[in-house]
């Protein structure tokens, strides 16, 4: 059995702080210490930085909770001040305005604990969990059913709610339940089918409620050398067959069956086509990458020609898989 608990004394509950709402001045502007916790909520805080397009304005108020009191003293906080409400995990499927997002930004990333339980054979984690690195780690114990997540950029929240998946597997095929927080700050566990799966979306898409843990049922026992073998397979077609050198969201559009998205924009010839700082990629036609100075509004201007070109040629409007937030009024030509 192996269990780890991230450490740190950054935005839990504290006995030292008061019950009343503390402002101080900063470089940054005003800071202020979320009431009864040693939580720092941050104003006009950058999100460029923790999104994976590197792009985006920034959140009138920003909080990152390391455990559960610390998220549900935030929610308390959003909805006695009545603000919206913005999750916010590894940002890797997401696209910000330019204009920011207003009310409170809610970062999971710092929620971090994760169980393998060996009796059972099911691992429980933290909705900040990295996917990628949960992958190397069951493999290196030994245990299956994570392999395909190896190249999965993002967090067990993000993954939970989207249903994410890569090589014919997905999040639903091997999820037991998902720990949920309510916007009145109750917790409930919802099973797979409570949470209505579907290709890429489940219920919880666009919905108020928060994934704080999931747990996974996987098959431990296995020799850890052909378990990291797996992976690196993984791992080496997914760097082989989708850009990384350059910042992107992953995968910009759902799939339209029976056709790949990324051949429906090959063959409508975008490949390499270019608005702003943003180009369809060279490698992968269903990923846009941020060559450089791109604006939100330059990559949302090129998913709207994306979806344009397929839609006259094919007939077929094209999804968008990734996550869009705040206000996007841009002049796309």
């Amino acid at each position: 059995m192996t269990t780890s608990q991230a450490v740190g004394n950054v935005c839990t509950i504290s006995a030292l702080t008061t019950n009343k709402q503390e402002t101080i001045n900063s470089v940054d502007g005003n800071v202020i210490y979320l009431p009864g916790t040693d939580c720092v909520i941050k104003s006009q805080a950058s999100l460029s930085a923790f999104t994976s397009y590197r792009v985006g304005g920034g959140a009138e108020l920003y909080v990152a909770p390391r455990n559960l009191e610390a998220l549900q003293a935030s929610i308390k906080y959003a909805k006695e001040l009545a603000l919206p409400v913005t999750i916010l995990g590894a940002g890797s499927n997401l696209l910000v305005s330019d204009q920011g997002i207003p009310g409170l930004v809610i970062a999971t990333r710092h929620f971090r604990s994760k169980h393998f339980d060996q009796q059972t054979g099911q691992l429980t984690v933290a909705a900040g969990e990295s996917i990628p690195s949960l992958a190397w780690e069951a493999a290196d114990l030994g245990w299956q059913g994570l392999e395909w997540a190896v190249g999965i950029p993002g967090t067990v929240g993000g993954a939970v709610v989207m249903n994410a998946g890569a090589h014919n597997s997905c999040i639903e095929d091997m999820l037991v339940s998902a720990e949920v927080l309510s916007p009145d700050g109750t917790l409930e566990t919802l099973t797979p089918a409570e949470l209505g799966y579907k290709y890429r979306t489940s219920l919880l898409q666009g919905g108020k409620r928060i994934v704080t843990q999931a747990t996974f049922q996987l098959q431990p026992g296995a020799d850890p050398a052909l378990v990291i073998a797996t992976t690196k397979q993984h791992k080496k077609h997914r760097l082989s067959t989708q850009p990384y050198n350059f910042p992107s969201c992953g995968s910009v559009f759902r799939n339209p069956n029976p056709y790949s998205a990324g051949w429906l924009i090959e063959q409508a010839g975008l490949k390499g086509y270019q608005i702003g700082g943003a180009q369809v990629a060279l490698l992968h036609a269903n990923f846009i990458v941020n060559r450089g100075g791109a604006k939100a509004s330059d990559i949302f201007c090129l998913i709207s020609h994306i979806q344009r070109e397929v839609q006259e040629r094919w007939s077929i409007w094209l999804e968008p898989e990734v996550k869009m937030i705040g206000e996007f009024q841009p002049v796309c030509l």
